[in-house]
Order: structure tokens, then C-alpha cells, then sequence
């Protein structure tokens, strides 16, 4: 199929662009589910660029029009960036780092993880997973591969596509991402997905065609990645209605603490009695001035001075506070990210405690997307084969990065009470995951053994070899079954005890 995973208009769509009727080439019963999905688009595409738009930092100021003035309010600036906190927070702990493959790897998985990027690329689909609610991986022939062996696997974010799922097969019924859009926000170009078949559709000068493959599958070719399935099966935005509440509350905090700083930083002073004439127009150079001298009035009297104590800044600090602890309570995050400054310092083992609830949504979430990865890899090696089976991919596990940070001395005296009780287990991949090595590092240590031990084999037939040249006449071998017994005679023939033995090669080291 052709697509263009970058689109070369505005990054924003029109929705009236999608009120499409009629495609060339898509039969009824398909036109039916295209239809379907982009209206799925249209009425998730609004709340779907809120959430950008608050992770980002371009959401409106949301004024409540009482305490700050307009004017003030339309040049306030986003210095809250809470939303991608959450998002980043829980992304930086689930990091892809390949799949273990113990039999050698004979489907070709690493083939298709390196010609993708996927240790990287799954980043993506994560971040916009946890921004969104759901993305996507599709699963589809490279279009500039003939021979059909390269196959593609793309993240696609949940604001240019839309997906129908089946309740009864508990999976995508079908799908739809969009490639492509004009400059005035139009799309031009997208591809539906839907069970052994799909569309790249194109919008010419004579409306929109469609352009068919087929394949084996008997699903859809793609596969969700979704935060926080529970009942909902695309999931949960980490950017709620409660953290956007909590960023605007945090913003108007902001923006009401700097007017005050502004009204704070010059002294209010009220002169009684004295006309308003007596000051000059450059106020400011009043106020800096080191002497200055006000004359008495028309009745020789003194004006009488009174300075008006300033408003404090510290209720809005506490209310901002108040509003971050709220927000770390939300997220999970602990409240020392998320700007706020205890007055005691934390220890290390406090920060990480702080962490526990973050580190148990990323395990769960790992496991989760481990089983959407294994499933995007099932559909890749049955289309490479074109076969109208999934293959087996037993004992194939996806690796993550562990997600909590533990010292060095923890992991080693870990690792050496275990191996202490279980030898096997130490030199396992499990094993020396648990002691800190990554799906890399492991493959360089497999790789370091296997080359020690291709050395100690041809070491020991070069040691075999020189044994057999130098002493091969000479050594003398008499047999285990002639020990206790009376040598045997030599007018039979059938050798004596004084006769040499042939030693074998494998018998030397002995």
C-alpha cells in the first residue's frame, strides 16, 4: 500500500473533509465500514487535539474573568507543563529493547525489529498511547520491497486515525489512518484496514479511488496500544478532565502570583493633603531616586505620608502547592517533579517508595503492549510467508528496561545470594537480567561465550593433536580389565602384557 507515515499539509484536519459518500473501487458492504470509521474519526478528532494541545502547551487560557484582567489574561504564557509530565513520567519506564529468542531465532523476529527501528519507534506509539488513550501499529508489505520480504510495521497516533473493535474476538474489527492532507487541512490520502484485505485510497480530480490488497490474514493487520483498557477498549488518556482542571487552576495561580509580584515590587504610598500636580510624570524615577523632598501646600501646612502594606505572596505559593500535591496524587508522579520543594530533603529510598505506584502501572502496561507486540509480530512473520497460518512463537518473549532503579550493590548481592542457591539460574538470561544487564549487553556476553568457548575446543585439539604426534608410540596403556589379573601368555597370539598400546587422543587428558 502506499503511504506517507508524514503528512505534507497543516498538521491540523478538517472534519468536514471526511463527509465522503462514494469511493471508487470499495465494494457497498466496505464503503459501509469506511464510512463508519471516519465518522469515528470525526467525533473523537476535537478531544483528541485538546489533549495535544495540553501536552504540547498551546491550550488556551482558561480566565475565569474575577480576579485577573483580561488584558492580563491574553498575554499570559503556559508554564505548566503537568500533562506531559504525567505522559513522559510513565513512558520513560517502559522502554522496548528487543525480543528473547532461545531457539535461535528462527522466524526472522530480530530481522524484522532491526528493519523497522522498532526499539525505537514503539517509544512513539507509547507516548501518544499515554496521550491519547490508544495508538496503533500497523502491520503491512514494505511498498518499495518487490520481493515482498520486508515488512513494515508503523506506529500510527490515535489523532489521524480512528479503529471499530470486535467484542467478540476481543480485537480490531477494523481500522483506518490517515497519510496524507493538503495544505488547507483536507485530507487527501488514507488507508482502511479490514479482515485479509485493504484500501489505500487517493483523492484525484475525479473524486476518491481506492486501490485493493489482499492477503492471508484473517484479521485486521493491526494491533492496539492502549493505557488503561479497563471498560473502555481504547482505554484511558493520562491527560483526564482532572489533570487538565488541575493545570488550569495551576495557571491561573501563576498568572495571579505574577500581578501580584508586579503591584509587589513598588511600595504603595498615599500622600494626604497634597495635590497631585506636586509629582513629576516620571514616577519611577521618584521611587529610585536617593533624595527626594516634597514643599509644603498653599497654607504652609505638611502633607502627611502613609504607606500601605503590600499583599503577601505566600497564599498564592500555598495554593499552588495545594494544587501540585492534588496533581501528583492523579498521576502518580511524586511532587518533588512536579515543582514543588519540600522543606525536608528526600532520600533515595524515599523518591523511589514515591515511585511505587508509577513503577506497578508500568509493569502492567509492559506486560500489556508485550502481548500487542507479540501479536504485530505474528501478523509480520504470516505475511513475509504468506501463509495461511500464525506460526509458532513459543518461548519468543518481548524484554523491557526494568522499571525501577535499583544500586549496583543491591543487584549484586541480589545476584549472588540466588546464585548461591541456584548455580543454573546465574548464568541464565533471566539470571543476568536480574543483575542488571540489558537486551544488548546479554547479546555481547552470549556472544563473548560462545567465542571463549569455540577457543578452549580448538585449544584442546591442538593440545590432543601434539599429545598424539609426540608420544603416540611411546606411552604405554595397559587395559582396565587386565588389573588383578595374571598377564596372559604370548604363544597364543593374542598379544602379551609387555606388549605397547595404542593410546587414543581422547584418553590423553585422562
Amino acid at each position: 500500500m502506499t503511504d506517507l507515515s508524514i503528512a505534507s499539509g497543516t498538521p491540523y484536519l478538517n472534519t468536514a473533509g471526511s463527509l465522503i459518500s462514494r469511493i471508487r473501487g470499495v465494494p457497498d458492504d466496505d464503503m459501509r465500514t469506511i464510512r463508519r470509521l471516519l465518522k469515528v474519526w470525526r467525533d473523537h478528532y476535537a478531544r483528541n487535539l485538546l489533549r495535544s494541545a495540553f501536552y504540547d502547551g498551546r491550550q488556551r487560557f482558561n480566565n475565569l474573568g474575577i480576579s485577573i484582567p483580561n488584558i492580563v489574561a491574553a498575554k499570559a504564557g503556559v508554564v505548566v507543563g503537568w500533562p506531559q509530565k504525567s505522559v513522559r513520567a510513565l513512558a520513560d519506564k517502559s522502554v522496548f529493547e528487543g525480543f528473547e529468542t532461545p531457539d535461535g531465532d528462527p522466524n526472522g523476529i530480530g530481522r524484522i525489529v532491526m528493519d523497522n527501528a522498532l526499539t525505537d519507534t514503539m517509544g512513539e506509539a507509547i507516548i501518544s498511547c499515554y496521550k491519547h488513550s490508544c495508538s496503533f501499529l500497523t502491520i503491512d508489505y514494505d511498498p518499495d520491497d518487490p520481493s515482498g520480504e520486508r515488512i513494515l510495521v508503523i506506529p500510527r497516533s490515535a489523532d489521524w486515525s480512528a479503529a471499530i473493535w470486535d467484542n467478540t474476538r476481543h480485537r480490531i474489527a477494523a481500522a483506518l489512518t490517515i497519510t496524507d492532507n493538503d495544505q488547507y487541512g483536507n485530507m487527501t490520502m488514507f488507508n482502511a484496514w479490514l479482515p485479509g484485505r485493504n484500501y489505500a485510497c487517493r483523492r484525484d480530480t475525479g473524486g476518491w479511488k481506492a486501490e485493493r490488497q489482499d492477503n492471508r490474514l484473517d484479521r485486521v493487520s493491526v494491533v492496539p496500544i492502549v493505557y488503561d483498557r479497563g471498560d473502555r477498549p481504547f482505554g484511558h488518556s493520562r491527560i483526564n478532565r482532572t489533570l487538565m482542571n488541575l493545570t488550569d487552576m495551576a495557571m491561573r495561580t501563576m498568572v495571579r502570583m505574577e500581578a501580584s509580584a508586579e503591584f509587589y515590587s513598588v511600595p504603595k504610598i498615599w500622600f494626604l493633603g497634597l495635590n497631585r500636580d506636586a509629582f513629576s510624570k516620571d514616577t519611577w524615577s521618584s521611587l529610585v531616586s536617593s533624595i527626594n523632598a516634597v514643599s509644603r501646600d498653599e497654607n504652609g501646612d505638611i502633607p502627611t505620608l502613609q504607606q500601605v502594606t503590600q499583599a503577601s505572596m505566600q497564599p498564592h505559593g500555598d495554593m499552588l502547592e495545594t494544587i501540585a500535591m492534588l496533581a501528583s496524587a492523579e498521576t502518580g508522579i511524586p511532587a518533588e517533579q512536579l515543582g514543588i520543594r519540600l522543606t525536608n530533603p528526600t532520600s533515595a529510598e524515599a523518591l523511589a517508595a514515591a515511585e511505587d505506584q508509577l513503577t506497578r502501572i508500568a509493569d502492567r502496561q509492559n506486560r500489556a503492549f508485550g502481548i500487542q507486540l507479540m501479536n504485530a509480530m505474528s501478523m509480520a512473520v504470516q505475511l513475509r510467508d504468506n501463509t495461511a497460518n500464525p506460526p509458532d512463537l513459543a518461548g519468543i518473549r518481548p524484554l523491557w528496561a526494568p522499571t525501577r532503579v535499583v544500586s549496583e550493590a543491591a543487584r549484586a548481592d541480589y545476584y549472588t545470594k540466588v546464585a548461591g542457591a541456584n548455580p543454573t539460574w546465574a548464568d541464565s538470561d533471566v539470571g543476568l537480567s536480574k543483575l542488571g544487564l540489558n537486551a544488548d549487553e546479554l547479546r555481547s556476553f552470549r556472544a563473548y561465550q560462545q567465542r571463549m568457548r569455540a577457543q578452549e575446543h580448538i585449544d584442546q585439539i591442538r593440545q590432543q593433536a601434539a599429545i598424539s604426534r609426540q608420544g603416540g608410540s611411546d606411552v604405554q596403556s595397559e587395559p582396565a580389565s587386565t588389573v588383578g589379573q595374571q598377564p596372559q601368555g604370548t604363544g597364543n597370539g593374542s598379544g602379551s602384557a609387555d606388549q605397547g598400546v595404542p593410546v587414543e587422543s581422547g584418553d590423553a587428558g585422562r
